[in-house]
C-alpha cells in the first residue's frame, strides 16, 4: 500500500511519485540505527557529566525530529529552489561561521561552536551543502572548465575562514567534495596531480604550523596506547566479534570520550558485533550509489554537479569516521552522518539530504519549478 495513488496531483503526491523511494528508505533506517545506538552509549557519557541518564537521548531525538523536519521541506524543492536556498544558506552561515573568529569561545584549540537558541551551533556543517550545490551551479553555467575560478573563490575563502578557526578536518572535506565535482565537470588529468600536490603542501603546512594537527599526526603514526582513544577504540572493535557482547554488555563506553558522537561505530562493533557495522556500510552505500545512478540519468548538467557533490559530502564523511574508528588516518572530530549523536549536524544534514532528495527527484531540471 502507497500513501498516494499514482494519479494524485497534489504538491505531496507529486513529489511521493518523484522522490527516491530507496534512497528515502535508506535515510530513514540510517536515523532508526542512530536513535538506536545513541541510546545505547550515551548514557554513560551523561553519567560523567552529572546529567540524566536520558539526557543525550532526548536532545537527539529532538533534534532528529527537526532534522527529518527540514529534509522533508528541502525535498519538495525544484533544482532553482534548492539553488536559492544554498545561497541563502551560504550568506547567513558564512557570516556566522566568520563571527566565530570574533566571539566564539575556545574549545580544544579551535573556535567553532556560537551560542545560539539555546544551543552550541557550529555554522561551519551548513556551509557543506551550500557549497557543494552552489559550486556545481557555478561549474554548470558555462561549457567546460570556465566556471571553475568563481566557484573556486566562495570555495577558497570558506577554506580559509575553516583554517582560521582552525578547523582542517572540516577544511580538508570542503576542498575534496570541490575537487571531487571539479574531476566530475572535466578537470584534467594535469590539473587533477595539481590540485593533490597542493593538497599535500597544505597538509604538509597544517602539520607544521598547527600544534593540535601535529599532536594527531603524532599520535597516529605512534605506538597504539592501551588507554589512550585509539587502543580503547581498538579494543571495542576487536572484542565485540561477528555477533557483538550484546546490547547493553559494552564496557569501553564507560571509559571512552565521544563513545556516542566521534567513536560511535566502535561502540556498535562492540554491542552488535561487525556483522552489524557492516549493515551499516551497506546502508550508506545504497544511499550513495542510489543517487550517482540517479545523477547519471539526468542530463541537467547542474543537477548532475550538484547532486553528485552532496552525494560526495555525504559518502566521504561517513569514510572518514569509519577510518578515524578503524586508526586508518588520524583522528578529526567529525561525525557519523545520522548515526552519531549531533546537533548542527544533524541539522545540516537534514539540509543537505533534502537538497539530494530534491535533486535527484525523476525529471527535474534547473529550468524546472521552484
Amino acid at each position: 500500500m502507497t500513501p498516494f495513488a499514482r494519479h494524485d496531483r497534489t504538491f505531496v503526491g507529486r513529489w511521493w511519485w518523484t522522490v527516491d523511494h530507496f534512497m528515502l528508505g535508506g535515510i530513514l533506517v540510517l536515523a532508526m540505527l542512530g536513535v538506536f545506538m545513541v541510546f545505547a552509549a550515551s548514557p554513560p557519557m551523561a553519567s560523567r557529566l552529572d546529567f540524566a541518564e536520558t539526557h543525550f537521548i532526548v536532545k537527539h531525538a529532538t533534534m532528529l525530529a527537526a532534522s527529518m523536519t527540514l529534509l522533508f521541506l528541502m525535498s519538495l524543492f525544484g533544482p532553482r529552489g534548492v539553488l536559492r536556498i544554498a545561497w541563502i544558506c551560504l550568506a547567513v552561515f558564512g557570516m556566522l561561521t566568520l563571527a566565530t573568529l570574533f566571539f566564539a569561545e575556545e574549545v580544544k584549540g579551535s573556535q567553532r561552536w556560537l551560542r545560539m537558541f539555546g544551543m552550541q551551533l557550529q555554522p561551519s556543517e551548513f556551509l557543506k551543502p551550500s557549497l557543494a550545490v552552489i559550486g556545481g551551479w557555478l561549474l554548470a553555467r558555462a561549457e567546460g572548465m570556465s566556471g571553475a575560478l568563481p566557484a573556486a573563490v566562495f570555495v577558497g575563502l570558506s577554506v580559509c575562514i575553516l583554517l582560521m578557526q582552525p578547523d582542517v578536518g572540516m577544511a580538508a572535506v570542503v576542498t575534496l567534495i570541490f575537487c571531487a565535482q571539479l574531476f566530475v565537470a572535466g578537470l584534467s588529468w594535469y590539473l587533477v596531480g595539481l590540485v593533490l600536490t597542493t593538497g599535500i603542501v597544505g597538509l604538509y603546512g597544517a602539520y607544521t604550523f598547527l600544534p593540535h594537527v601535529r599532536e594527531r599526526f603524532d599520535v597516529f603514526f605512534g605506538p597504539v596506547a592501551e588507554y589512550d582513544q585509539i587502543g580503547m577504540a581498538m579494543r571495542a572493535l576487536s572484542s565485540g566479534g561477528l555477533f557483538g557482547r550484546g546490547p547493553g554488555e559494552g564496557v569501553v563506553k564507560y571509559s571512552l570520550p565521544e563513545a556516542h558522537s566521534d567513536f560511535v561505530f566502535v561502540t556498535a562493533a562492540e554491542e552488535f558485533g561487525i556483522l552489524f557495522c557492516l549493515l551499516i556500510v551497506f546502508v550508506f552505500a545504497v544511499v550513495v550509489l542510489k543517487a550517482l545512478h540517479r545523477v547519471q540519468q539526468n542530463n541537467d548538467r547542474f543537477v548532475q554537479l550538484a547532486a553528485f557533490g552532496l552525494a560526495a559530502e555525504l559518502g566521504l564523511q561517513a569514510v572518514i569516521n569509519m577510518a578515524v574508528n578503524l586508526n586508518l588516518m588520524p583522528t578529526k572530530g567529525m561525525t557519523l552522518p545520522l548515526i552519531s549523536y549531533g546537533g548542527s549536524s544533524m541539522l545540516a544534514l537534514g539540509v543537505g539530504l533534502g537538497m539530494l532528495l530534491a535533486l535527484t527527484r525523476r525529471g527535474v531540471r534547473l529550468g524546472g519549478g521552484a
